[in-house]
């Protein structure tokens, strides 16, 4: 995995929370504004599932994710709308977006040793000026020292639409129902794994974004990160 050199000098805003919630747009437009590196982790655990996933290995099976693992070649790129992921010279980037993956990465998520096979190569992240992080453990595990934590949440109502608009804007059909559905399960699963489950910080910024824009959570995120800044 290609990644910059590491520094624990570089301050970090760790945005955790649900699938849909708005982490990804937010982070991007934070990195953006404040000329931050980029960290989304959900792409590195859809990586390592469509990797293992195309080596045939069961997903529900550590030993053999972890073995497909270890023949796995990915770099992460900067793109327009986040970042690009490749596998050698193959782009896999649009692959990486679907639900299967999605699902995919849900499951192989919940595994110890995969989680810990990551945790460095996700603080290698961590470079001058800054970082934006966002993913489910990224206060609590990835990042426990980051300037700014930050829990995003959304009502799962809100998230299916919002999912449903991104699918139809792909040209892919999607009912809310089965994104509800989807959202319930995927949500049930990151909060009652037993490694690294979905929670907030304790002193996490907590902020619902059922009724506000992206503009409004980066402004008062950025707002916290300034008085954090001035304080330090």
């Amino acid at each position: 995995m290609s990644a910059p050199v590491a520094s624990h000098e570089a301050p970090v805003i760790a945005i955790d929370g649900p699938s849909g919630a708005g982490k990804g747009t937010v982070a991007r437009e934070l990195a953006g504004r404040l000329g931050y590196h980029l960290l989304d982790s959900g792409a590195v655990y859809r990586a390592a599932a469509l990797h293992a996933g195309r080596a045939g290995a069961d997903l529900d099976d550590e030993a053999a994710v972890l073995d497909a693992m270890d023949r796995l070649d990915v770099r992460f790129e900067p793109g327009p709308s986040g970042v690009r992921v490749f596998f050698g010279d193959e782009e896999v980037t649009g692959e990486l977006r679907t639900e299967s993956t999605a699902a995919g990465a849900s499951r192989v998520a919940v595994m110890r040793e995969v989680r810990a096979r990551l945790l460095p190569q996700q603080r290698s992240f961590r470079v001058a000026p800054g970082l934006v992080a966002d993913g489910r453990d990224m206060g609590t595990v990835v990042f426990p020292d980051a300037t700014v934590k930050v829990f995003l949440t959304a009502s799962p109502e809100e998230r299916a639409r919002r999912r449903a608009k991104q699918l139809k804007d792909k040209g892919i059909d999607g009912t809310l129902e089965s994104l509800l559905e989807e959202i319930a399960a995927r949500d049930e699963r990151d909060a009652n794994r037993l490694h690294s489950p979905l929670v907030a910080a304790d002193d996490a910024l907590r902020i619902d974004s059922s009724a506000v824009s992206a503009d409004v959570v980066v402004a008062r995120i950025v707002e916290t990160l300034q008085g954090k800044l001035s304080t330090s």
